[in-house]
């Protein structure tokens, strides 16, 4: 999961790495596998690490390279990683390590924000320019990966989760009330850049922002789905039989890039349409060893609290290593 924190002051103060200290170690359930700071001047960067690309200490986060002047912290998987690898070692970079982070940097350096465009994945980043000073942020298409902000006249701060931000202290911690509103009207969730806090917001998906020294910023929004046919012409004319062949071969293709790991791949099974149907892709695409998980809860006002049973069925017939794990009162 990994969680990433930093600081850019636009004030002309050093960043405080007390502060980005303290929002790093409330990420502590994120990134148990390591943990690490890094400052330079108004900037500083934190990062909690879990391990699943590059199990090795070459790839322990804040990434710096000062050979291209850039430092990275990044969450998220780059699931075309090996592919984006060897494209730039033919244009002559150098790896030191086997890591998705590496790339991601050095991907960067090539292409600049446009870096976005190669990437297969799920991400949020962080990446900052020695020379000129700038702060450079992205998120994935569909916002997967979080990335929590607060900007004022004085600084930058940002996190991968909201409290994180408030360990860091110095923030308006009053409530939104229109973020309060969309809380309550959309079913428990504040749509678009708002946040339940009046002091903090989320960088959009789909969006890299760069941060200037002097803290002004500029949006680019590198993918807007446009839930039209005609944006996909090769796709006119298809047979219901066609779409769902199409439908199937997305699916295989999802699940086959989600097996790139250096840890054993798992699956949070709940017996339903989805879950189960991932299991049995991954059964497909030959993967041994597969830990399967099903969480319930007890009965409460004479209603079940789990679906083991329909669970248990997909374990039994794809062989998994399933674990119950039930929630008491």
């Amino acid at each position: 999961m990994c969680g990433l924190s930093g600081e850019l002051r636009f004030d002309g103060a050093e960043a405080d790495i007390g502060a980005v200290g303290r929002m790093t170690d409330a990420m502590h359930d994120r990134g148990p596998d390591g943990s690490g700071l890094w400052a330079q001047g108004p900037v500083a960067m934190g990062h909690r690490r879990l391990k699943i690309i590059d199990l090795s200490e070459k790839a322990a986060q804040p990434m710096v390279d000062a050979g291209l002047g850039l430092a990275v912290v990044f969450n998220g998987c780059l699931y075309n990683y090996r592919e984006l690898r060897e494209e730039l070692r033919g244009a002559g970079y150098r790896f030191y390590s086997t890591s998705d982070t590496e790339v991601l940097l050095k991907a960067y350096h090539r292409w600049g924000a446009g870096c976005v465009g190669h990437f297969k994945g799920m991400f949020a980043f962080a990446i900052h320019e020695r020379d000129s000073g700038r702060l450079v942020l992205g998120r994935d298409r569909l916002g997967i990966k979080p990335m929590y902000l607060s900007h004022d006249a004085r600084r930058l701060r940002f996190a991968s989760t909201l409290p994180a931000l408030v360990a860091g202290g110095g923030l308006d911690t009053g409530i939104d009330r229109v973020a309060l509103h969309h809380y309550m009207t959309f079913h428990s969730l504040v749509p678009g850049e708002r946040t339940i806090l009046a002091g903090v917001r989320k960088l959009p998906a789909a969006t890299v922002r760069v941060v200037e020294p002097d803290g002004t910023h500029t949006d680019h929004r590198y993918w807007d789905p446009s839930y039209t046919r005609s944006a996909l012409p090769e796709h006119a004319g298809l047979s219901e039989e066609d779409w769902r062949r199409a439908t199937l071969d997305a699916l295989r293709t999802a699940v086959r890039r989600r097996m790139v790991a250096d840890v054993p791949v798992g699956v949070l099974l709940s017996g339903g349409l989805d879950s189960s149907l991932i299991v049995a892709l991954l059964a497909e695409e030959g993967q041994s060893g597969l830990t399967t998980f099903s969480i319930g809860f007890e009965p409460a006002g004479g209603e079940k609290g789990d679906e083991f049973a329909y669970s248990d069925l997909v374990a039994d017939r794809f062989g998994t290593d399933h674990h119950r794990i039930r929630i008491p009162d």
